[in-house]
């Protein structure tokens, strides 16, 4: 498995070496990515903070995402994911944002998405980008895990390619 912490502590690393600044937007790990890299040396100057956004209104009230999205595809899309790290990006100074929702479990959502499927939103400007992954049935806290290391080595390609 891969190592959180060290890589929390890569992505701080090099987003402070491009002079980047990041803010999160999280569902289904409520804010433990956050908590991640604000652990990190150098978070203090990169990291911005994050959101929070476990209910579809309150994606919708604290990030702007439509209620028409959220009413027709759910709260576990790529377009949702989009939308949430657009919205962080639109809420705050930061250069780059990251966004994760998902179920975590152990029961499917009420929009019936399968437990473990987890989407993944970036934003900086000019840019969006969405991704799906399906972890399978897994303990909550190893969805949580993975949707962290996919969210940061997208985070950390990103970084790079700013």
């Amino acid at each position: 498995m891969t190592d959180l912490p060290q890589l929390a502590r890569a992505v701080v690393s090099r987003a402070g070496d491009k002079d980047l600044s990041i803010v999160t937007a999280e569902s289904c790990t409520a804010g433990k990515l956050c908590a991640l890299l604000a652990e990190a040396p150098g978070a203090a100057t990169q990291l911005h903070g994050g959101f929070v956004t476990y209910t579809k209104a309150h994606k919708n009230q604290a990030l702007g995402v439509p209620a028409r999205l959220l009413e027709e595809k759910g709260a576990v899309c790529g377009e949702v994911a989009a939308a949430m790290a657009r919205g962080a990006l639109g809420y705050s100074p930061a250069d780059i944002a990251i966004a994760i929702t998902g179920v975590a479990g152990p029961e499917p959502d009420e929009d019936g998405n399968p437990v473990g499927r987890v989407c993944i939103g970036l934003a900086r400007a000019g840019a969006v980008h969405q991704s799906e992954f399906h972890y399978g049935k897994l303990a909550r806290e190893e969805i949580q895990a993975r949707a962290m290391a996919d969210a940061l080595k997208l985070l950390m390609t990103a970084v790079e390619e700013a």
